[in-house]
């Protein structure tokens, strides 16, 4: 794809966003930016995110701040990474190692997709070994645990299970657009195309996106599905065989968990799919801070879902999160700018937060948590 100096124009997620609805095809940005049934789920995430309020502190010596934070007995250079994203090179030929190459530079976590557009094995070699494969259980399971172990041989050290999809949401701008995976393209497909040149062209020599992972294993993954047949001894299984990190990403509810951590996994990722699943589940980001105070301060609390700042990254710090991931606006920064416009919205994201931490008299995050915690703690 051409960007030219595209790339300039971003100051932030809704100029990204703004630039890839002008470029790309209806139905891959409705892919991309669509949510379940009337998309009120993800409005009321952005209403929560709005709706906390920040007391800027003053006279305090922010001069050396510092965004890095401890991540697994690590350190991430920055307080967010990507969050898995299935056929990431609709946004733009080449995505996924774009996204790999960044998680390599800025030393975070790249989350990489069951239905990827790039094999895992490629994912996490671009990424310098800053990738966690994120592991969709569907069917009877069998194909699901060969990628496990296709993960472990890759050299990965952290799977992600995500466990909010029994069945795959209706979104519907995707189902009037006629939206699949493995793509097809009908005539009112072709047409969309036609009426977006320049992604049309660049897709067409680089060739269509195809869920990679799956095309060595000898089946084709079929989106939809279900994945209704995970149990409590499916995650048994899964910690049993998987000797590294074990994280359940899309926990909503609290006792759930509990019941997590007795199981043994290493994270909790609160998550509700970017609003993708299901309409009317709670605000993830409310839920933030009961589950802090239900699962105490030893088990780390990771967030995704509705971030679009360097101050909503803040906020969910403040609310309990030890880390959090970034999904669609990053899309959004490729398909306007390239791999240009990816570093330039990444590099102002970085400085929302530290400019926020400063306005609230902090240099890190950590150091926020520690004042949070000591303003909550009883007397």
């Amino acid at each position: 794809m051409i960007y030219g100096k595209a790339h300039q124009q971003i100051h932030g997620s809704d100029d990204a966003r703004r630039l890839a609805r002008r470029r790309l095809p209806r139905l891959v940005f409705d892919y991309i930016d669509g949510a379940a049934g009337r998309e009120t789920g993800a409005l009321r995430t952005r209403n929560a995110l709005d709706k906390m309020e920040f007391s800027p502190r003053i006279l305090r010596d922010v001069s050396a701040r510092n965004l890095s934070v401890p991540l697994f007995g690590q350190e991430a250079g920055a307080p967010f990474g990507i969050a898995p994203m299935g056929m990431c090179n609709l946004s733009g030929p080449g995505a996924d190692l774009m996204l790999a190459r960044l998680a390599a530079r800025e030393k975070v976590p790249l989350g990489v997709s069951t239905v990827a557009s790039t094999p895992m094995e490629e994912m996490i070699d671009t990424a310098e070994g800053n990738a966690w494969f994120q592991l969709y259980f569907s069917g009877d399971g069998s194909g699901t645990f060969k990628l496990v172990e296709r993960a472990r041989a890759a050299g990965y050290e952290t799977i992600v299970l995500t466990v909010d999809v029994p069945e795959v949401g209706r979104r519907p701008r995707e189902l009037r657009h006629g939206f699949t995976m493995p793509f097809r393209i009908g005539p009112k497909q072709f047409i969309d195309f036609a009426m977006h040149p320049r992604w049309s062209l660049s897709t067409l020599v680089k060739g269509r996106p195809e869920m990679a992972n799956f095309q060595r294993e000898g089946y084709e993954f079929d989106r939809t599905e279900s994945r209704a047949r995970a149990t409590w001894d499916t995650l048994e299984r899964l910690r049993d065989m998987w000797p590294g990190k074990l994280v359940v990403k899309g926990v909503l509810d609290v006792e759930d968990a509990q019941r997590l951590v007795k199981s043994g996994v290493d994270a909790i990722q609160v998550s509700s799919h970017g609003a993708r699943q299901l309409e009317s589940s709670p605000c993830p980001f409310s839920r933030l801070a009961p589950m802090r105070a239900g699962l105490g301060d030893d088990i780390p609390i990771f967030y995704d879902t509705g971030l679009r700042s360097g101050e909503d990254v803040v906020k969910c710090y403040a609310s309990g999160a030890n880390f959090t991931f970034l999904g669609r606006i990053l899309q959004f920064a490729i398909a306007g700018g390239g791999e240009e416009g990816l570093q330039r919205l990444w590099d102002t994201l970085k400085s929302e937060t530290s400019i926020t931490l400063a306005q609230l008299g902090h240099c890190s995050l950590p150091e926020l948590q520690q004042e949070k915690g000591a303003e909550t703690a009883p007397s």
